[in-house]
């Protein structure tokens, strides 16, 4: 089950009326930690967390279509702590603390991972082949048939993942079809103006038809493709029957969960699979697609052509005062005429030297955000919640020469102790305990006097209050000189 535990109100924060901010929190801390610009080695603390949260809120709107809980917030850094609870809270994110440094980070939960690289990618604008698929099922189906040994099946494996997303790919290039159509029809009815829907018209079919659409319907087209494909898994099927058994135990092997049936092959069933796929790609999505590009194409030019009709007829009454002045009498008309031309007789006109025409594109300067905020009065229960924190680190500390001190209080005037031996009193011994043997390295790092040799015993102490079970060492002391 899904909603189990941390993950029982686990869309709880995409709800309400801040559910776009905390959509654009997401996406801003994926790209901080998953994109190209990440830093990889880094584990954000909550003060990181925080700012990079504040930056978001400052893009995303405020819906007011519901009531929250959250109250109203005197600043956004405050909001985004509130919205870093919530996500921890909700599974999202996970709070990990440092044992060694006892400092927090918060990552992504694998759910939330998942759900936010969805949220980033339908707001994506990054380059995506995803024309590439026919030919990558190819490929991987030619070198599985190629190689000499049949155990390695993950290029099999390969193809039948990307034939999955042959047809995946189908579905997504008509739905964005029928949006952008929609879209059309509605910038039109709204606005009216023929020159921003033929440039949304042109820069579509410029920038999304001719890199992807053109290539999927002729160097990628599942019918130029489906023929080598077939010949591939027909030459699989032929191979020899040791070949084909030891491949089967192969992917029985590799991919568990695609055996359904023990008396089923998954080698047969992985190229029955791939063979529908490229025939429901080649037979129904295919066509689905075209007859989709050619209503998108046609309902624009109709619209185009109506809009452009419209416009170039809305300032023109040339045809209207032909006919007033064909209704009036000759004298009359000649009269209005003759006051026309006076009118315009006082317009000159000049043409423009075109060596002296410069055509300069106007900079888009990007927007500067400089809105500064005053410092809200300290939170007396975040100084709480500090002030606890700092008590916990302290308690929970021990240096080493508090190390040294348990150590020579366990020794007493003798050179060699077991750790089985050594005094438990307190919580402070209890600590040093634990970490004693760290002491040994510590002291390898000296510049003289005597030195901590720590050597296993190779037996393990057992039944003790605090301890389940912990291995034995013998610590002794040993000087230089």
């Amino acid at each position: 089950m899904f909603f189990t535990e941390q993950r029982l109100q686990f869309f709880r924060p995409l709800t309400g009326k801040y559910r776009e901010q905390v959509v654009e929190c997401l996406r801003l801390l994926y790209q901080r930690l998953y994109s190209a610009s990440a830093d990889y080695g880094e584990s954000l603390r909550r003060e990181q967390v925080v700012e990079i949260f504040a930056e978001a809120l400052v893009r995303a709107p405020l819906l007011e279509d519901g009531d929250e809980d959250g109250g109203r917030f005197k600043s956004p850094r405050e909001q985004a702590g509130w919205i870093l609870n919530l996500l921890v809270e909700h599974g999202w994110l996970e709070r990990q603390v440092d044992q060694a440094s006892f400092q927090s980070t918060y990552p992504f939960s694998r759910s939330g991972r998942l759900f936010t690289q969805a949220l980033s990618d339908a707001d994506s604008r990054r380059v995506r082949t995803r024309h590439r698929n026919t030919r990558n099922t190819l490929n991987a189906l030619e070198a599985f048939s190629r190689q000499g040994e049949p155990d390695d099946v993950y290029n099999l494996l390969d193809a039948l993942e990307f034939s999955e997303r042959i047809i995946a790919d189908f579905s997504d290039v008509i739905a964005e079809l029928e949006e952008r159509k929609r879209e059309l029809v509605r910038e039109v009815e709204s606005q009216q103006l023929v020159q921003r829907a033929s440039e949304e018209f042109f820069a579509f079919m410029e920038q999304r038809f001719q890199p992807d659409l053109a290539v999927r319907l002729s160097a990628d087209s599942v019918e130029k493709h489906r023929d080598q494909i077939q010949r591939a898994i027909d030459r699989i099927r032929r191979k020899p029957s040791p070949w084909k058994a030891a491949a089967e135990r192969a992917l029985r092997r590799s991919a568990p969960e695609l055996l359904v049936d023990e008396q089923q092959s998954v080698l047969w069933q992985i190229l029955n699979s791939i063979e529908a796929r490229m025939r429901n790609a080649a037979e129904l999505m295919l066509p689905a697609l075209r007859r989709t590009l050619q209503s998108f194409t046609a309902r624009a030019d109709i619209i185009i052509r109506q809009l452009s009709y419209l416009h170039s007829q809305r300032h023109s009454d040339v045809v209207s005062v032909c006919r007033q002045l064909a209704a009036q009498p000759r004298e009359q008309a000649d009269a209005r005429l003759a006051r026309a031309g006076e009118q315009l007789a006082a317009v000159q006109l000049g043409l423009l030297d075109p060596g002296r025409l410069r055509l300069r594109e106007r900079e888009r300067r990007a927007p500067v955000r400089s809105a500064m905020f005053e410092a809200p009065p300290a939170d007396p229960e975040a100084l709480r919640e500090l002030a606890l924190q700092q008590l916990l680190d302290r308690a929970f500390a021990v240096n080493a020469g508090e190390l040294r001190d348990y150590l020579r209080r366990g020794l007493g005037s003798g050179y060699r102790i077991s750790s089985r031996d050594l005094p438990l009193d307190n919580a402070r011994d209890l600590l040093a305990l634990s970490q004693i043997i760290s002491l040994g390295a510590a002291d390898q790092q000296a510049a003289g006097g005597p030195r901590l040799r720590v050597e296993a015993s190779g037996e393990a102490i057992e039944g003790e209050r605090y301890f389940d079970r912990r291995d034995e060492f013998i610590l002794q002391l040993e000087d230089d000189k």
